[in-house]
């Protein structure tokens, strides 16, 4: 019985020559990986390997190195010369060296196997630091070991890997390829330490909240949904470590934060990822306007440790991020920009339409309107309006902060009015939390709180304008299933003593796949389409070879 691709699996033509063409490279390296492990030479037996220099220290320092020897480890991105001397270039982390291979150094049988290396393969080297004739920094291989060998062949710089998705799917491939993106997480991760070390400095407290919460609170957010299975109960990944950390602070931690991955249900933009990261501090006896001198403080010193100047650039717009920072009402922000005195909820709509787009320089936007500020202070002045900021940098939000509402009967009435509107169909409302309400009962101090997006601060302090390219690993819909219009399958057989699965496909032949042990057969014929498993789970992962 012939097995049919679903209709939105089929690929283009274009798409499909060229995973054939793919499909075909993969099988001769699964050849050639057999015939290592059949010589007695697999390289995955390999366990460790002692280097002793990474490549930009030889780069850097050939001179004084001259004539020494070195050990290295790390990727074959390029080679060239095929006859009594090769050249191939080492990548490590810190950068690539040349290798030059001879067989006067190396004799003929190891010169012979240097010659099959593929791009991709990973290696450690052994050899003398020195210069090639053009005075290039090189270390000529005395000997050298394969440690592991790439069956996918490696996207290439310029060519092979242009789609975005498949860069974000794909992030490995992203990450050998695209030496810039490496940077980027580079940067990301300079940028977080640098946080923390800030923040130490001023003696906040690192502590761990629960990311699993029975009430989800502390943003405007649809959160997701979990159950635990033992206790049989609901729970709610966390939308904000907020109420956790002020619970701490009334339990006598005065200086709190937490670098914490939050979850959210919600849409997905250049701006938003259902799963991100945050930094949150809490400082007791402190209000927002603290806040605003340590986020200027704090992001101004993070831009000159990683990018050694407080300038930067998006969108070709040059910001300033050194302090002092501009700081403005959003009632002023908006009569400045549309003339009209407006309050509640039709402020800030009018806002997020007319203002907030064109605060390309730092801007702190406070007080905020009390109908969307349920955890911050009222303004004294005008019980309409919070103690509350948010900061814009480039046209976007990258923190958030109050001066926060310790007063448990004002706190109670604000979750009560969130309970009506959640009962109403606002999934983002914020639920009624009766252990915050007694922790409050105990006595929170003045307390200042402060939120930075780190997804964001990446975004700004690289230059880039989409989330998806600072986040390793964003949320992606599942990939399809890469079946080509010739990818039905007519027939199949399974050789259990040489675990060997023939199949045959309809308009493609018949093909033999060996090594494929037992236990994936049975999942191949459960499959719900046959075609589609052997695409995904068979093709490209076993020695292949066409049998007719």
């Amino acid at each position: 019985m012939s097995i049919e691709p679903e209709p939105n699996d089929i690929l283009t033509s274009a798409e499909a020559e060229s995973a054939s063409a793919e499909s075909e490279i993969v099988s001769l390296r699964f050849d050639r990986l057999q015939r290592l492990k059949d010589a007695g030479r697999d390289p995955f037996s390999q366990t460790r390997f002692d280097r002793t220099h990474l490549t930009a220290q030889i780069a850097g320092e050939v001179e004084a190195l001259d004539g020494t020897q070195a050990r290295l480890a790390g990727r074959i991105k390029s080679r060239r010369g095929q006859g009594k001397i090769a050249f191939a270039d080492l990548h490590d982390p810190s950068g690539k060296l040349q290798l030059i291979a001879q067989i006067d150094r190396l004799g003929e049988e190891k010169m012979s196997e240097w010659k099959a290396l593929e791009l991709g393969d990973i290696v450690g080297v052994t050899g003398v630091v020195g210069k090639s004739r053009s005075g290039e920094p090189s270390l000529f291989v005395t000997d050298w070991v394969l440690l592991a060998v790439s069956i996918q062949p490696p996207p290439e710089k310029y060519h092979g890997l242009q789609n975005v998705e498949t860069r974000y799917r794909q992030r490995y491939a992203d990450l050998i390829a695209n030496e810039e993106v490496v940077e980027v997480f580079k940067k990301r991760s300079q940028i977080v330490r640098e946080m923390r070390t800030f923040l130490d400095g001023l003696d906040f407290m690192e502590v761990e909240t629960p990311m699993m919460q029975a009430i989800p609170g502390g943003a405007a957010a649809r959160p997701f949904v979990t159950h635990h299975n033992a206790l049989d109960l609901p729970l709610f990944l966390r939308i904000a470590p907020e109420l956790y950390l002020k619970r701490l602070v009334v339990g006598g931690l005065e200086r709190v934060y937490e670098i914490n991955r939050n979850f959210r249900n919600e849409g997905i933009d250049t701006t938003h990822n259902p799963e991100f990261t945050m930094m949150e501090c809490y400082q007791a006896f402190a209000d927002y306007h603290d806040m605003m001198d340590l986020t200027e403080s704090m992001v101004s010193l993070i831009a000159q440790k990683v990018n050694g100047t407080t300038r930067v650039s998006i969108n070709d717009k040059e910001i300033e991020l050194a302090a002092p920072w501009k700081r403005a009402t959003m009632q002023e922000l908006v009569r400045e920009k549309i003339g009209v005195y407006v309050t509640g909820h039709a402020l800030i709509e009018a806002f997020e339409k007319h203002v907030e787009p064109t605060l390309i320089q730092p801007t702190f936007v406070m007080d905020f309107p009390v109908e969307n500020s349920p955890l911050a202070k009222k303004t004294n002045d005008d019980p309409r309006f919070t103690y509350r900021f948010e900061v814009f940098i480039g046209g976007s939000e990258i923190g958030n902060a109050f001066s926060e509402l310790n007063d448990p009967v004002d706190q109670a009435q604000r979750f009560a009015e969130q309970a009506r509107a959640k009962a109403k169909g606002d999934a983002e409302a914020q639920a009624y939390d009766d252990d915050y309400i007694r922790a409050l009962q105990y006595g929170l101090a003045p307390c200042g709180g402060l939120g930075i997006g780190i997804d964001r601060l990446t975004m700004l302090l690289t230059g880039l304008t989409s989330i998806r390219e600072v986040i390793l690993f964003p949320l992606l819909r599942p990939e399809r299933t890469a079946i080509t219009p010739s990818s039905a399958l007519s027939e199949q057989s399974y050789d259990l003593e040489k675990r060997a699965l023939t199949l045959k496909w309809q308009g493609g032949g018949v093909h033999e796949y060996r090594g494929v042990p037992p236990e994936l057969y049975i999942r191949f014929l459960q499959a719900e389409s046959k075609g589609a498993f052997a695409n995904t789970q068979i093709k490209g992962h076993f020695s292949e070879r066409r049998v007719a």
